[in-house]
């Protein structure tokens, strides 16, 4: 990870959402804020615009900026993760350079039974998959410490709200508000009945086992491979004590970008009835008592 000059307040990122994720993986272990600028297409993490970023740079410099948090992960594992060498050149085949398998952090005890604490933070998802084409990986999953179900599949994401309109979304997943704290169990093409999601409290860890009788699976952190584990490991995914800060010019209209970035279109039979109207929004007259407490940002006169 890139050393940050002394005093740093602020990472910037220009792109899409895997630059931002880089450079989020820095802001968060040293607890300053992120700013993304949008260079993308898709992405539903980076919101400032080309035009807005001086007006950005000035509301912070200034105090004046919003900073919204979202969850991250982290994890533990049976062992210290390790890429073997000879795996290294088909794994990266396609995804540009494998990061280094995390460091372990200090304050794992040897011999605790708890694992090792690696140094890792997710802001999308924690992912295991299958290494080979032909073969599929068995794994136990346990919620809370307790098994749920052995699933037999391509692959398990682990996802933060914010990832869940990633990977887990792809995957058949639910959209959560990241404005929530939960944690998206979603399996990859299972073998079995049972397929859906499972969204546990933020507080409930998520644990992986390879199966005696699985092939190797790979351990991938927001989309880069960072290990492999091999019959008997496990790793235990939960959410991180520091989330991240994002900057914010105004409140962020997830559910506008959603429409937006996914391109939802209203059912044709609504069409005769136009778009509907904006709700909960009477700027002439003031919130009544009751709705005081929910969150309702805003708009600008644009919308």
């Amino acid at each position: 990870m890139p050393a940050l000059p002394r005093g740093t307040r602020l990472v910037i990122t220009l792109g899409g959402d895997g630059t931002f994720l880089r450079g989020a993986r820095i802001a968060a272990k040293k607890d300053i804020q992120v700013l993304g600028v949008d260079l993308g297409r898709v992405g539903f993490l980076t919101e400032i615009a080309v035009a807005d970023v001086e007006r950005a740079l000035d509301a912070v410099h200034a105090g004046e900026s919003a900073c919204e948090e979202r969850m991250t992960l982290t994890m533990r594992a049976s062992r210290a993760l390790e890429m073997p060498k000879e795996m290294e050149t088909l794994l990266r085949y396609g995804r540009g350079p494998v990061l280094p398998p995390p460091e372990v952090r200090p304050e794992a005890a040897e011999g605790d039974g708890w694992g090792k604490a690696l140094d890792v933070t997710a802001l999308n998802d924690i992912v295991l998959e299958k290494l080979a084409r032909d073969r599929q990986v068995s794994l136990g999953v346990y919620i809370a410490g307790r098994l749920l179900a052995s699933y037999s599949a391509d692959g398990v994401i682990v996802a933060t709200p914010t990832g869940s309109t990633a990977y887990s979304f792809a995957a058949g997943g639910p959209v959560l508000s990241p404005r929530m704290r939960a944690v998206v169990f979603t399996p990859v093409a299972p073998h079995m009945t049972f397929d859906r999601t499972v969204v546990a409290d933020a507080d409930e860890p998520v644990a992986l086992r390879v199966l005696p009788h699985s092939g190797q699976a790979a351990v991938s952190v927001d989309g880069q491979l960072r290990g492999v584990l091999d019959p008997g490991d496990w790793i235990g995914v939960y959410a991180a004590p520091r989330p991240l800060r994002l900057v914010r010019l105004r409140p962020a209209d997830f559910y506008g970008r959603l429409r937006d970035r996914l391109r939802l279109t209203d059912a044709p039979a609504t069409a005769a009835d136009g778009t509907a109207p904006p709700f909960f929004r009477h700027p002439s007259s003031p919130v009544p008592d009751d709705l005081l407490g929910l969150y309702l940002p805003e708009q600008d006169a644009a919308d």
